[in-house]
């Protein structure tokens, strides 16, 4: 979490006060209001709190009809929350390179292709942007749904459009890690009128037939959902974390502009499909090695590190997707299914060598949206004294 103070507590002591939590109620209408706040600030038409990035993703592709049968281009730099979401779906996640942006490779996306694909969902991963231009060309060509997965790209753009609004849905992350956060919670974003009725039955167990006037101009059959519902103590910290949110990505980017111009003729940064939309959270320096990309990363100073090393976050290590567990009730399994017989993917560690020869020579630093002048200058000299060993 990089910015909370009085005015959050203020907010959830104001819903405390009401005993009013639920999302439906009758006293601040904070879940409510967050939508509306959301639909202003990424200007969307539609907008869903939910308690997680992963219930947003989930959420997305059940409105989008993906099931049994369909497969699901997912990257191989992404949190396993990304694939699992498919996997919740009864879909297949088909895992496509990285490129040197550290994104969704669109070349190798066109290589996944088959009859049996159904959606790509690109990941905003670290802040980066996606080429959202060449995915977006893509889905039109083979008539394919989007979903941006921009759990780590809160208010992040692409020429000049909001990470989470370019595709057919965007989901969001609000856990202690991310840009704006309520410890945890999520949103689900999109322009489309079906995919928000069913992810607004989906993501609250058809309950939305049950509390107010949810239903008042949702067409969708009701259907068996899960339980993703946000509260009013949620979703009023969050009304105060979007105000918070351009101001604290300004100040990222403005540090993390002032680094690499500082350090532009000693470091060789990764490339950036829009440096402008960037988060600016994390600054990627490209190595020749891995050792000398964990050498510069444990320097004293940096305190960074190397993507190959984040855990769940790189595809040979997604367990229940490796192995193919699916469920724990082997008849609830989607790798068990017979719709899915034919398209269960060969995973293997080495399927996408070009992914993890890039995340194995890159160093990550992480950017601080309240550095004075003084700690980037001393964070510069760390940077050319760890080079220099």
């Amino acid at each position: 979490m990089y910015r909370i103070g009085q005015e959050e507590i203020d907010a959830v002591a104001k819903v405390i006060r009401t005993k009013d939590f639920f999302k439906i109620n009758n006293s601040l209408h904070e879940a409510e209001n967050a939508e509306e706040d959301m639909k202003k600030l990424f200007n969307v038409k539609h907008a869903i709190m939910m308690t997680s990035g992963h219930g947003a993703l989930t959420s997305a592709l059940i409105a989008m009809g993906v099931g049994p049968g369909d497969e699901v281009i997912v990257p191989a730099y992404t949190y396993i929350a990304t694939a699992m979401a498919v996997v919740a779906a009864g879909g297949m996640p088909v895992i496509a390179e990285a490129d040197e942006t550290l994104t969704i490779s669109p070349e190798d996306v066109e290589k996944k292709i088959t009859k049996n694909t159904k959606a790509i969902v690109p990941v905003h991963i670290q802040g980066f942007p996606c080429n959202m231009d060449a995915i977006m060309e893509i889905a039109k060509k083979h008539n394919l749904m989007v979903l941006e997965d921009a759990c780590q790209a809160d208010g992040g753009m692409f020429r000049g459009k909001r990470l989470g609004t370019i595709g057919d849905a965007g989901a969001l992350s609000f856990n202690y890690y991310k840009i704006v956060s309520a410890g945890e919670g999520g949103a689900l974003l999109t322009n489309d009128k079906t995919i928000f009725d069913r992810a607004l039955i989906y993501h609250d167990s058809s309950a939305v037939a049950y509390f107010g006037d949810q239903l008042s101009d949702v067409d969708s059959m009701l259907f068996c959902g899960n339980e993703y519902r946000a509260n009013e103590i949620l979703s009023a910290i969050m009304r105060e974390q979007f105000k918070r949110m351009d101001g604290i990505l300004k100040d990222l980017r403005a540090n993390k502009k002032y680094l690499m111009d500082a350090l532009a003729d000693v470091c060789e940064f990764a490339p950036s499909n829009d440096i402008e939309g960037d988060c600016g959270t994390t600054l990627p320096i490209s190595f020749k090695s891995y050792e000398s990309a964990c050498a510069f990363a444990a320097a004293e100073g940096i305190n960074g590190s190397v993507p190959y090393d984040t855990g769940k976050h790189v595809y040979k290590n997604w367990t229940p997707i490796m192995t193919k567990t699916g469920a724990l009730n082997p008849l609830m399994d989607p790798f068990k299914m017979e719709a899915n017989k034919d398209i269960v993917p060969d995973y293997s560690e080495d399927m996408c060598p070009k992914t993890l020869d890039i995340l194995s020579k890159t160093a990550y630093i992480n950017i601080n949206p309240d550095w004075t002048k003084a700690e980037l200058d001393k964070m510069v000299e760390n940077v050319k004294k760890a080079l220099n060993k």
